[in-house]
């Protein structure tokens, strides 16, 4: 089995036009009769997206129309698990080839349609180059000249007087209309824009970690004492010296900003990723994120402090006529009661 293999390679590597490259891939074409899907080089070459993106859209490609193509139809198919093929279908619905449409049935349900297009470059530029000169406009034929035909011939000799030639008028061709220049078709808006950015847009810088006013000895001697003490507590977050002195200024802004140690402590290391794997990184990342805010100034709690103004409060009355509540600072009748005795005291009168 083995030299049958050896021999069947040897034989197509002889096949191959021209000489074989000396490092890099051999390729051997061999032509496909059935069973097979044409892939373009702009989505096998891709500059931007993943290799699973890439092996994810030809495995789309390649099923009939109506597959199903979900997340966990991919999944129960492949080796990769469902966060992988997720983020490999935000990057083809990043990059056009993947796309869902929500489309109403005749009955009223609301369905959400994936299509798929081999070539989305096709569908965002027009047919026909922008830079492509327009075609010229076909000149109108010209009209062919009708042959005279020439007089029958008398049989008698009778002399007769010799007329003179009438011109003919060969009409000419139309000079061409001049061409009306041909504006460029508009760039088109794309079809759609993405909610969730791609795994491969650029990521926003990180926040620095938060410095204290002024990194006093005391300070910096509370700081570090709670970073090493902090393994005690919580045996994953155990730090090498370098995190410590790194996280001493994130720890003292939060001390200088009247938060207990017990609280920071919570707030640092209650609910971890498991596994944890870089506890330094995570507890920079929290304090950046959960920084309290600077406590509030003598001027800002003495305004707290201070009198509200009081509201007066109109007390309701019930009407002596229609028992009707309303609101009056002394009891009598409601509006309708009172514009009724004022009708009838008019008319009365």
């Amino acid at each position: 089995m083995d030299t049958h293999q050896s021999t069947a390679l040897t034989r197509a590597l002889a096949e191959v036009p021209g000489p074989l490259p000396t490092s890099g891939v051999i390729h051997i074409t061999l032509p496909h009769t059935d069973r097979f899907t044409v892939v373009g080089n702009h989505l096998a070459q891709h500059p931007d997206l993943s290799c699973t993106a890439v092996g994810i859209a030809v495995r789309i490609q390649s099923l009939p129309q109506g597959a199903k193509v979900g997340i966990k139809a991919l999944a129960a198919h492949c080796r990769e698990g469902e966060k992988r093929i997720a983020a490999a279908l935000r990057e083809l619905e990043a990059h056009g080839y993947l796309r869902r449409v929500r489309d109403r049935l005749p009955s009223g349900r609301i369905i959400t349609r994936t299509v798929f297009c081999n070539r989305p470059a096709a569908l965002l530029h027009p047919r026909r180059p922008a830079g492509a000169p327009p075609q010229p406009a076909r000149p109108e034929p010209a009209p062919v000249p009708v042959p005279m035909q020439e007089p029958a011939p008398v049989p008698a000799p009778v002399p007769m007087q010799e007329l003179a030639p009438v011109p003919v008028c060969i009409p000419t061709a139309a000079p061409p209309s001049p061409e009306v220049p041909v504006a460029p078709p508009a760039p088109s808006a794309p079809l759609f824009v993405p909610r969730v950015p791609p795994p491969t847009a650029p990521k926003a810088p990180r926040r620095p970690l938060p410095q204290p006013s002024e990194l006093t000895p005391e300070l910096n001697r509370a700081a570090t004492t709670f970073l090493s003490d902090l393994h005690r507590h919580a045996p994953q977050f155990t730090l090498s010296e370098d995190d410590v002195r790194r996280l001493v200024p994130g720890v003292a802004a939060w001390l200088e900003r009247a938060a207990r140690p017990d609280a920071i402590r919570r707030a640092l290391t209650d609910d971890p990723p498991q596994p944890l794997k870089h506890p330094a990184k995570l507890l920079a990342h929290r304090l950046t994120e959960l920084l309290p805010p600077a406590p509030p100034g003598v001027d800002a709690l003495a305004a707290l402090d201070r009198p509200r103004p009081r509201f007066t409060v109109t007390p309701f009355q019930t009407c002596e006529d229609c028992d009707r509540a309303f609101r009056s600072p002394t009891p009598g009748h409601c509006r309708d009661c009172r514009e009724t005795r004022a009708a009838y005291a008019q008319a009365a009168a």
